[in-house]
């Protein structure tokens, strides 16, 4: 039986943020500068909503919470359905989701003022929010379909909100763009399913696997469940589709926060999680070697970087590559929970840099200089003693992200990377690859973080007059700093099951436990292989943490190795333009796909105008031209003067003569009807 309250908080929580969209965007220009005010009270009720769905997580383990649907419309066999699923995994997503989208709001009243457009900016964040609570809430691959557009709609809004910057205006295009690809491959595997179990209900989905429905072709199961995978690596960045989101920090500081750290990006590890039971082995083993790939190698980029946002970027780029292949690996626990937890601290990392880049801004104009850039760190240092709580909740979110025990990054990297472990401990060969991009990874983003560190708040600042006009933020941004700091220790995340910050076994597990029935993988070896490499994981995990942070220190705290010097060294064998150039992959697919298109564009551009439209199309106008010429010359020259007019002529002349004999004299004319008598008489004599 349905519960009408929960089906009445569903609603609320996913048409809130349209109201605040459609209020925003219709009259928005007469609330002004307190439009801000729609959006925090509309948001902040959708957050009510999602905290008392949370609370249910705590009661109901296995058993959904809320799960409805009704006829959307249905074609003979053809039906779809639009519905809820709200599950312990669904209900922990709505209190992130609507928790990040409520600090950002909120954030955004200070660091978006005096916007031209600022009751457009949180209209856009309202569609946002509407769109992700659509797919966190589907209970139907349709359903979140539908919302996977509308959140690459909205991102292109958000990315591109100050279009008139061309930079960011190519920035929304190529998200918008980029996201298609992966889109595509995901609508066709979603029909691969359809017509082979005939639902697209989630559940449906589910049953109609484990009840053989792809039995004879688990191959084709595989192949669908990549393809649906596909939009995963779209969403969620993931190589070779992760181009994207580090062009999209040419938007708004707080939309970072919000998008490309807690919730978009993370919707396609949700959907993940959503259908992996339905994922085959051999679709999850390309899952995890994806996700390996991107983590090792967008934690090597984010080490030359000097943009702070571009840092903070590819480390999100890499940290969804853990998530990624955690679940390849069966880690399905281990990689939600590190979607919940970098949602807190990789928020606050960015909403952190936006305070940075706010203070420099501001002190940039009030000295009237407009040629510095206020996102490069090598303009920065020394912030520490001017912007305190900035510095401390970014440290704290540096601490999490690093694996620092205590925090909550720590619990959820560990528990990825022993299921990287366990899997190699089964599979053997190739497999090694995956603990290798993790410790890797781990250790790279332990060192890039701190360099991020001692670059912007340690040593001495690189320009006196600009340090001297840095502040710290306002409290309505740095409240949500505070917060999110608070939510990165590993405290919350424990309790109350442990309060020892080594044990990940707290709230978290116990709500979201390891499923049990997956398409023909064996879901008690994984936890088994889970369970008896965490020691190993947390010892090796420690042990890189500490080198990643220790090779920071002694290159950028204490400065003992010229970083310089050894980037030199390095670029002797092109190492270090290799990953400051992103692995120049822009370039190529410059080189192996945009300019081919737009030489093929350019050629059938050149057939259909110069040849097609010209020669044919142009030609037969020609033909058809002279032949109305000619047509016109017969029809006025022959036609028309000689047998029309001719035939006027000739009355004419009949005319002007007979005229003549009407003279009016009785006598001529009966003259001449007895001549005629006698010229008739004469010719029927002759017959």
């Amino acid at each position: 039986m349905m519960d009408n309250s929960n089906l009445t908080l569903a609603l609320l929580n996913l048409f809130l943020p349209l109201l605040s969209f459609a209020i925003l965007i219709f009259f928005g220009k007469k609330f002004g500068d307190k439009a801000h005010l729609v959006s925090l009270a509309l948001i902040g009720g959708m957050l009510a909503v999602a905290i008392r769905f949370f609370s249910n997580v705590f009661h109901h383990g296995t058993e959904p919470i809320l799960e409805t649907s009704i006829e959307w419309f249905t074609t003979g066999k053809f039906s779809v359905d639009l519905g809820f699923l709200i599950n312990n995994v669904a209900a922990i997503m709505l209190l992130v989701v609507a928790l990040i989208s409520f600090l950002v709001h909120l954030y955004s009243v200070e660091y978006m003022k005096g916007d031209p457009r600022y009751s457009r900016y949180f209209a856009f964040l309202g569609i946002f929010t509407f769109s992700m609570n659509g797919i966190v809430l589907a209970d139907s691959l349709v359903m979140m379909y539908i919302f996977w557009e509308l959140v690459g709609l909205s991102s292109y809004l958000l990315i591109g909100f100050w279009f008139e910057k061309e930079s960011a205006a190519n920035a929304s295009k190529k998200a918008f763009l980029t996201n298609r690809v992966g889109d595509i491959g995901m609508f066709i595997g979603i029909m691969i399913l359809f017509f082979e179990i005939g639902s697209f209900q989630i559940s449906g989905l589910i049953e109609g696997v484990h009840n053989g429905a792809f039995s004879g072709d688990m191959t084709l199961l595989t192949i669908a469940g990549v393809l649906v995978f596909m939009g995963a690596v779209g969403k969620s960045a993931q190589f070779p589709l992760h181009i994207w989101l580090p062009d999209a920090m040419e938007g708004p500081t707080p939309v970072s926060a919000l998008i490309h750290a807690a919730t978009m990006v993370a919707a396609g590890v949700y959907m993940v999680v959503r259908i992996f039971p339905i994922l085959t082995p051999d679709a999850l083993e390309i899952i995890a070697y994806v996700g390996g790939i991107t983590a090792l190698m967008a934690a090597i980029i984010a080490i030359t970087q000097n943009d702070i946002k571009r840092v903070l970027a590819y480390s999100t780029v890499s940290q969804l590559g853990y998530m990624i292949m955690a679940l390849g690996v069966g880690a399905y626990q281990a990689g939600f929970f590190h979607l919940t937890t970098h949602a807190m601290f990789k928020a606050c990392l960015f909403l952190c840099s936006g305070s940075v880049i706010h203070a420099m801004h501001h002190a940039l104009h009030e000295l009237k200089d407009h040629d510095t850039d206020p996102q490069d760190m090598r303009n920065m240092g020394g912030l520490r003693d001017k912007m305190p709580i900035t510095f401390w909740a970014m440290f704290i979110s540096t601490l999490a992200i690093s694996g620092v025990p205590f925090f909550s990054g720590f619990l959820s990297k560990d528990a990825v990377l022993a299921g990287s472990l366990s899997y190699y401990h089964y599979h053997h060969g190739w497999s090694l690859f995956l603990p290798i991009a993790g410790f890797g990874a781990a250790v790279i983003t332990a060192f890039y973080m701190f360099r991020l560190i001692f670059m912007t708040f340690f040593g001495n600042s690189q320009n006196k007059d600009i340090y001297s006009h840095v502040h710290e933020s306002p409290f309505k941004m740095t409240f949500p700093l505070i917060l999110l700091a608070g939510l990165s220790f590993a405290i919350f995340f424990t309790l109350p099951s442990t309060i020892n910050p080594f044990d990940s076994h707290g709230w978290f597990t116990h709500a979201v436990p390891m499923v049990d029935n997956v398409a023909g993988l064996n879901m008690h070896e994984v936890e088994e292989g889970l369970h008896h490499a965490h020691h190993s994981a947390m010892m090796i995990s420690l042990a890189v943490a500490g080198i990643g942070i220790l090779m920071a220190i002694l290159f950028y705290l204490f400065k003992s190795i010229d970083a310089k010097k050894v980037a030199n060294t390095l670029n002797k064998v092109k190492l270090y333009n290799l990953s400051f150039n992103k692995f120049y992959i822009d370039e190529i697919y410059n080189i192996l796909l945009y300019k081919p298109f737009l030489a093929f564009s350019w050629l059938c551009s050149k057939l259909d105008w110069d040849l097609y439209d010209q020669k044919f199309i142009d030609g037969w106008g020609w033909i058809t031209i002279k032949l109305s010429d000619k047509s016109g010359e017969a029809d006025y020259n022959w036609l028309d003067q000689k047998i029309v007019d001719g035939f006027g002529r000739l009355t004419q002349y009949f005319g002007r003569n007979l005229k003549l004999t009407q003279n009016g004299v009785v006598q001529n004319y009966l003259l001449g009807g007895i001549m005629g008598l006698l010229l008739l008489i004469i010719v029927f004599q002759q017959f």
